[in-house]
């Protein structure tokens, strides 16, 4: 479902699948963020996603004009989860209603793994 914005020169549609694409790169480049994660249905394994499939591991929902986004993440082993979520949501929020010019009611931090960084 796409959020319409009604204007007198006619209407946007921002279809949730761009929103979840630039929620996904701007995730990825968060400090302690190692790459977006998706679980694989067949065998319950977390897969982490090339740089193009990051929306893959992003659910948005628009609901009323207000975005609600989750993020399946991927974390760099020895950060601390606390100030990684924090860090994320606050660059995610700030830059997604930006780019919107909607309001971001929730992020949700999905953590799929840790990964040890060579």
């Amino acid at each position: 479902m796409s959020e319409t914005e009604n204007k007198q020169q006619g209407e946007t549609k921002i279809n949730p699948d761009v929103i979840a694409q630039y929620a996904g790169l701007e995730a990825m480049s968060c400090f302690g963020v190692v790459g977006m994660g998706a679980i694989s249905v067949r065998d319950g394994i977390v897969h982490i996603l090339k740089q193009n499939r990051v929306h893959k591991g992003v659910v948005v929902e628009i609901k009323n004009g207000l975005i609600t986004i989750g993020l399946h993440i991927i974390v760099a082993y020895g950060v601390s989860i606390q100030a990684v979520a924090a860090n994320l949501v606050e660059a995610v929020v700030y830059q997604v209603e930006n780019f919107t010019g909607m309001t971001v009611d929730k992020v949700n931090i999905f953590v799929e793994g840790v990964r040890v960084l060579d």
